[in-house]
């Protein structure tokens, strides 16, 4: 199973309405089953740093299947991930990406968040999943 186009702009739309609520600018990033970028959205003035930190939480989220904060925790000195970040490519293992499932609890991408704060960052894409 995969997460359609549409419902990934609805994802999109759900965390960009919660980003002008919080006054952020937030790059935010949905990816597919398979971590295959869906949609991308770059708010206006939103950090250029941040676009590639956003696509990266998504995949994070989705390669693990879990909450990229999680995934931190897990991966600090003496932690059993310990370095995973420099697996796949590169991984953001801070909060700000969580995996999407669809009503039977099956993984079907992944969302990534990036452009303040974590505790920002994972509260946008924590909305964004409410259009599911």
């Amino acid at each position: 199973m995969n997460i359609s186009l549409d419902k990934a702009q609805q994802l999109i739309a759900a965390a960009k309405k919660k980003s002008v609520e919080l006054n952020l600018k937030m790059n935010i990033a949905i990816v597919d089953g398979g971590a295959n970028l869906v949609a991308f959205a770059r708010m206006d003035g939103a950090w250029l740093g941040s676009v590639d930190i956003a696509i990266k939480k998504a995949k994070t989220a989705r390669f693990f299947d879990m909450p990229t904060g999680d995934i931190g925790g897990l991966s600090q000195p003496g932690g059993a991930l310990y370095n995973i970040e420099h697996s796949n490519g590169g991984l953001i293992t801070f909060p700000g990406g969580l995996p999407i499932k669809n009503a039977q609890g099956e993984i079907i991408g992944g969302i990534g968040v990036s452009g303040s704060t974590v505790e920002n960052d994972h509260t946008v894409a924590e909305a964004g999943l409410t259009a599911l």
